[in-house]
């Protein structure tokens, strides 16, 4: 087992430096043929918002689409090629694309500038990890005030990549930045619909630790800030008891992690004579299909919130039922 891990990563660390040296000596602030700035970005979240930032300037490429766990993913080959051949590569940071880090250490020692958004947020902001003791939890955009932060970095690192267009990527930045302070204040207002006892969101994994403390929803996760420990079978009872006492009405799975242990918690939840049922699919370490509304950060936004408060607010929930049966008649 060890010699095959350590041939895996002697190819790796092989692909890269063949991949540089076929590259050439191209400089860090060359562009492609059409003039654009070349980006690759690790997590289509990421992707989102470098290329709303920077605009017609730039051209990128995500490496990780809809479904793709980032605390999971490897990068193959085909990834290496893309960021040796980008003007600069951008990643979420905070260990959210641990297996990626020796990648990440290889594109610096081979030329590439490497740029991890969540180094724009002030670190008294985050959320220390119970778990991995001096790291944070990587999961920022669920605070969007937060990712207001980011987004204001990726600027800035733009202007400083690309000079001449400083004052576009700084000017795009800002005029995002103001259309996600709408979408903070659309958030506080829509979680406060959900009556207080049953503000509870129960999650496939604890992703939603900032989306908890910005917007006064106590959250939680089956599993930890990452994916890369799996939950055992004290875990869903322990969680199943908490759930059953409580009375918490939905549970949600994720995206990209696997529905089996949201569906085992709530087994465990009706075993002991408590109905609760699945209230929808959130997106959590990634965002939804390409032309879909959840294809962008503030429409995958907007699904995660109208899902969880349609779930967790009685009301709400009967309104829509009568609606639907007014429609059947």
């Amino acid at each position: 087992m060890a010699v095959t891990v350590a041939f895996g990563r002697f190819v790796l660390v092989f692909a890269i430096a063949l991949t540089a040296a076929l590259a050439g000596c191209r400089s860090n602030n060359a562009s492609g043929p059409d003039g654009r700035i070349r980006v690759v970005a690790t997590t289509n979240l990421v992707g989102d918002a470098v290329a709303i930032v920077g605009g017609e300037h730039i051209a990128v490429t995500s490496l990780m689409g809809p479904g793709i766990d980032p605390h999971l993913y490897k990068a193959s080959e085909g990834d290496v090629s893309r960021m040796t051949g980008a003007d600069a590569i951008f990643y979420g940071g905070l260990h959210l694309e641990g297996k990626m880090v020796e990648v990440f250490e290889q594109m610096e020692r081979r030329g590439r500038k490497t740029i991890a958004v969540t180094d724009g947020i002030d670190r008294a902001d985050l959320i220390e990890s119970a778990t991995f003791g001096g790291n944070y939890d990587p999961h920022v955009w669920f605070d969007v005030a937060l990712w207001s932060q980011a987004v204001r970095h990726i600027g800035e690192s733009l202007a400083g990549l690309d000079p001449d267009r400083a004052s576009a990527y700084r000017a795009n930045a800002e005029a995002y930045i103001e259309r996600l302070d709408s979408l903070d204040a659309w958030v506080e207002t829509s979680i406060a619909r959900i009556p207080e006892s049953a503000r509870v969101l129960v999650t496939s994994h604890d992703a939603f630790g900032y989306f908890g403390r910005a917007y006064n929803i106590e959250v939680l996760g089956l599993q930890g800030i990452s994916t890369v420990s799996e939950a055992g079978t004290a875990d869903v009872q322990r969680l199943a008891e908490t759930v059953a006492r409580r009375r918490v009405p939905a549970l949600f799975v994720e995206s990209s992690v696997s529905p089996r242990g949201i569906e085992a918690v709530m087994a465990a939840v009706r075993a002991r004579g408590f109905d609760v049922r699945i209230g929808g699919s959130l997106f959590s370490d990634a965002l939804g299909d390409v032309n879909t509304p959840e294809g962008t950060y503030i429409g995958m936004v907007r699904f995660n919130v109208n899902t969880i408060v349609s779930a967790l607010n009685p009301s709400l929930a009967q309104t829509s039922a009568a609606s639907a049966a007014s429609a059947d008649d």
